[in-house]
């Protein structure tokens, strides 16, 4: 029942699909439970057995004069498309998935340093009063009330201040107002 002989080639055209279909309903249920427990996913054993007819249908000949058993035929090629899905999967690196439990893939940093030292070094360009406008701001977070109590001076004063600062700041960046230095 499991022999060759039981299938036999024609000349007419369709004669390969006629064996491929004989052989799935034949050996196919078998083949797709076989490659179902060496995978353990449905779907990836759909398609183990899929490309194990597809190679059966490029080997017709083959399997029509072998004199070995179909059914081993089949199951060996599924096991060692299984086998060969395996070791690719192991040869490449794992994916991961972005999920709200793993953060993305951070960008490269380098930018992100160099704008800080190019800053830093502004900074220290501008008068200390300037300086400590903007530190208290911009790098603490604080606000106009809050840094004038740091700083001991009125909140207009903090106000002015951080504009003018600004304005330093774009002129040693170069930026825009660059010629207006500040008083």
């Amino acid at each position: 029942m499991g022999r060759t002989d039981r299938w036999s080639r024609t000349g007419e055209p369709g004669g390969d699909e006629a064996l491929i279909r004989s052989l799935y309903d034949e050996h196919g249920r078998a083949l797709l439970a076989y490659a179902t427990r060496l995978t353990g996913d449905r779907a990836a054993a759909e398609d183990v057995v899929q490309e194990t007819l597809v190679r059966a249908w490029r080997h017709a000949d083959d399997l029509v004069e072998s004199k070995g058993s179909v059914r081993g035929w089949l199951l060996t090629v599924a096991r060692n498309l299984v086998t060969d899905r395996a070791r690719a999967k192991a040869a490449r690196p794992t994916e991961v998935a972005e999920s709200p439990s793993t953060p993305p893939v951070q960008r490269d940093h380098s930018e992100a340093v160099v704008d800080t030292l190019v800053v830093l070094d502004a900074l220290d360009q501008v008068s200390p009063e300037h300086r400590d406008v903007l530190v208290e701001i911009y790098y603490r977070g604080r606000s106009v009330a809050e840094a004038a109590t740091v700083l001991g001076v009125p909140p207009g004063t903090v106000k002015s201040r951080s504009y003018y600062a600004l304005r330093a700041l774009r002129g040693v960046l170069g930026g825009v107002g660059a010629g207006e230095v500040a008083r």
